[in-house]
């Protein structure tokens, strides 16, 4: 992707997320300049908080890709300990017909909620004993606390305010229908790095092309723009 593409849809996320009542931290607002110079931040570097755009690698965002700002998320020890930081929060923008492919958490628990806009659409397959991708198997997800059963390939269909909670091994994809989605995620402690299992051989973040300064560095920007304290 062209930084200038990304920076553009900063830009047009952020317009939306104001349009339904969200409005992202402070850091969010920081340049390239002023995340170096800050003496105060590596726990938001460590943490893996702000914003993240990607095109899974395939150089189609349009057609396959997914925008997401990382708001909070806690610690993986806390998490395997049972107690304290065990969470994590994310906003994300799903366009019309633009496919998030089919994926899976080995660790990750989620509720994906459609915060406003169009129909959010999500494909469900089940796992084989495994935990790998089975065709054939179908999912019991809850619903705003109600249990639907799906067959293989089910497709539920998500109103603003509506909500699905996806758990470990449940196969999912997901797209806008009718125009774009705001996706609140809710879940258990995020590891983008080790912990999303996709059906196909795809990227996770994409390769970007500096054809001009960024507007705010993405989480995959950190280990290259930042100089972690020591």
């Amino acid at each position: 992707m062209k930084r200038s593409e990304i920076n553009d849809i900063m830009r047009e996320a952020d317009e939306m997320m104001r349009r339904f009542g969200f409005v992202l931290p402070p850091f969010a607002r920081w340049t390239p300049d002023e995340f170096r110079a800050r003496s105060d931040a590596q726990a938001i570097v460590d943490a893996r908080l702000g914003w993240d755009i990607t095109d899974y690698g395939a150089g189609r965002f349009d057609e396959m890709g997914l925008f997401l700002f990382t708001l909070r998320n806690g610690r993986l020890a806390d998490l395997k300990r049972g107690g304290g930081m065990c969470y994590a929060e994310k906003l994300l923008i799903s366009r019309q017909d633009q496919l998030s492919p089919m994926h899976t958490h080995r660790l990750k628990a989620e509720d994906i909620i459609n915060r406003g806009g169009a129909t959010l659409v999500v494909e469900l397959f089940g796992s084989d004993p495994n935990g790998d991708f089975d065709t054939t198997r179908g999912v019991t997800v809850a619903c705003d606390g109600i249990a639907r059963t799906l067959p293989a390939g089910g497709r539920l269909k998500l109103a603003p305010g509506e909500s699905v909670t996806l758990m470990p091994g449940d196969w999912h994809a997901f797209w806008g229908e009718g125009g774009d989605v705001l996706i609140g995620e809710v879940s258990t402690v995020n590891d983008d790095l080790t912990d999303n299992i996709f059906g196909e051989p795809i990227g996770r973040f994409a390769t970007i092309e500096e054809d001009e300064p960024p507007l705010h560095l993405l989480v995959s920007d950190y280990p290259a723009w930042l100089v972690r304290n020591s």
